[in-house]
């Protein structure tokens, strides 16, 4: 999975559109970058942007955003009703798909050491990315605001975490920092009462409701040596929760902020809120996600609620997430468009084409063109892909046969290597007709004069090394196949036997036809270490995946006899 991030910066500059649009050119002028909102703010005076990208691209766009804010927006002019402190006044950093926090974290202090050095203004890491503990919590950080900031950079406590600890009038000061990816989720009620809904939210959210001395709803409440309320916990962890009516639906709404889709996910909080609803006698009708999500939360809730169900997990990403939306009735207010509303498919909008995005009569047709790609590498691939997919489909029929219900997890679980094993094949699909283009490319370069050609030269040899990597990264994906086909033959549903037999049979057409790639590319390099270490593992391969479809076969035609 490609490593995605998001940031949200936070511009002090809520009524100037001419100024909040120089500052989003500036994000979509990174290429692999995609800006998804806008939002600009008069009363607060305050623009917050957002947008996703790999890491390296989005802290590049981020950092250039943040200098023409720098160079446009001038705070000593600066009112608004929302806390702040610099012209960029927060900028966090969000793991969205394939990155860990841990990860996230170090990208967000290296924008912050750049924006430190190269634009020179002071700044605060805060939340996830904090260097000291009493530095996590923004509000604490921004305390003092920038009127008070002056003042605040003369204290030694205060001392920026990169930067000049010095007042810069025109800029303040700004915190970079790294939080976990935040869903705005409501869910729909059969009532129209705020109070019962308010009541619901109650129950769930983490800070819960006060508590009070004998009757839970009248009663006096009770305070600490503080005298501040004590409160009951609710029974989700990260999740800020309250009740209101919505007078364009009609119904009333659980409104909730899951802070942390780690702890709490998309489908927990809506199972938890259809609890609590039930237990006071209302219904959950169905939900909505408000902004967008990242693809994993939905296939985890495609994934739940077929476990639920006792039924595979083993299937494709769109069915996953047809499950999902049908659920959690999120199309009850609206039909729920994936390419819409999922972070990671936002992305593929306007990005080049894909062969696996063709259908299967154009992948044949345009392999059948005269352009040397697709070729025989991204066929391999393909064929390896759709072998797997047939061993899928005999584990997902076994676990719903009638009958093998008890079995159900077992076969569900075949499905779901299977599923990884297709996904990576898939994305080698296109990656050989990369490695082919890269090595077009090296030999494109100019070989006018000897330092030109030693360029050029190392340029072909490290493209062909690569055009020799990614079919061989085919033959010991689709290896991993084999087992897939040869417990399904053995174990799973008798009547889709051959099919897992047909999967063989394709599988190992992949790994012949990889090797021969494998041996075409390596050619001009066979006193490469790597290729010859290459070569006798594909030899083995070979031998060992020929073994492996015999004895399937064989399984088969004993299976067909009894």
């Amino acid at each position: 999975m490609n490593k995605i991030i998001e940031c949200v910066p936070n511009f002090s500059e809520g009524r100037d559109m001419n100024v909040i649009k120089q500052i989003t050119d500036e994000v979509e002028s990174v290429d692999g970058v995609k800006l998804l909102d806008v939002d600009p703010g008069k009363a607060t005076n305050r623009t917050v942007v957002t947008f996703v990208g790999p890491p390296e691209m989005v802290i590049e766009a981020a950092f250039l955003a943040l200098k023409k804010a720098s160079e446009i927006i001038d705070m000593s002019k600066h009112s608004g009703e929302h806390p702040r402190f610099g012209a960029t006044d927060v900028c966090p950093l969000v793991p969205v798909a394939g990155i860990t926090m841990e990860e996230t974290v170090i990208y967000a202090r290296k924008l912050a050491e750049r924006i430190g050095n190269e634009i020179g203004i002071p700044v605060y890491c805060y939340e996830n990315a904090a260097l000291s503990e009493g530095r996590r919590n923004l509000a604490h950080v921004r305390s003092g605001e920038y009127e008070g900031l002056k003042e605040k950079l003369t204290l030694p406590e205060w001392k920026p975490d990169y930067g000049p600890a010095e007042f810069i009038p025109r800029t303040g000061s700004v915190a970079v920092g790294a939080r976990d990816f935040l869903v705005a989720y409501n869910v729909n009620l059969n009532t129209t009462s705020t109070r019962r809904a308010n009541a619901i939210a109650f129950d769930v959210r983490e800070r819960g409701r006060a508590k009070r001395e004998g009757n839970p709803i009248t009663g006096k409440i009770v305070k600490d040596a503080q005298g501040k309320p004590e409160m009951v916990p609710g029974t989700l962890k990260s999740v800020k929760a309250i009740g209101w009516f919505i007078e364009e639906y009609g119904v009333a709404q659980i409104s909730m902020n899951l802070t942390n889709i780690r702890i709490t996910p998309v489908h927990a909080a809506f199972d938890e809120v259809c609890s609590k609803a039930q237990a006071r006698g209302i219904r959950v009708t169905g939900s909505e996600l408000v902004g967008l999500v990242p693809l994993q939360a939905m296939l985890d809730a495609g994934r739940y609620f077929l476990r639920k169900q006792k039924r595979s997990t083993g299937v494709s990403d769109q069915e996953l997430i047809k499950i999902a939306v049908k659920s959690m009735g999120l199309d009850e207010l609206g039909t729920f468009h994936p390419e819409e509303k999922i972070i990671e498919y936002q992305l593929r909008k306007g990005a080049d084409r894909k062969l696996v995005d063709l259908s299967l009569q154009n992948f044949m047709e345009e392999t059948a063109s005269e352009s040397p790609t697709p070729g025989g590498g991204s066929v391999s691939a393909y064929m390896g892909s759709m072998g797997v997919a047939l061993t899928a489909m005999v584990a997902n029929l076994s676990s719903h046969k009638r009958g093998w219900d008890e079995r159900w997890e077992e076969f569900s679980e075949w499905a779901e290597k299977a599923k990884l094993v297709q996904e990576k094949l898939l994305r080698l699909v296109d990656e050989d007709t990369l490695a082919f283009n890269s090595i077009l490319d090296a030999f494109g370069l100019p070989k006018n004069s000897a330092e030109e050609k030693k360029i050029r030269q190392s340029a072909i040899e490290r493209a062909t090394l690569y055009a020799i990597e990614v079919p061989f990264e085919v033959m010991k994906t689709v290896y991993n196949g084999f087992e897939i086909a040869e417990t399904m033959v053995m174990k799973g549903n008798p009547n889709s036997v051959t099919d897992a037999g047909v999967g063989a049979l394709a599988m190992l057409a992949s790994v012949e036809g990889a090797w021969l790639n494998v041996k075409i590319n390596s050619v001009d390099l066979k006193d490469h270490p790597r290729v010859q270490r290459i070569e006798e593992e594909g030899r083995e391969l070979m031998k060992e995946s020929t073994k492996l479809k015999n004895r399937i076969i064989q399984g088969v035609e004993e299976r067909i006899g009894s």
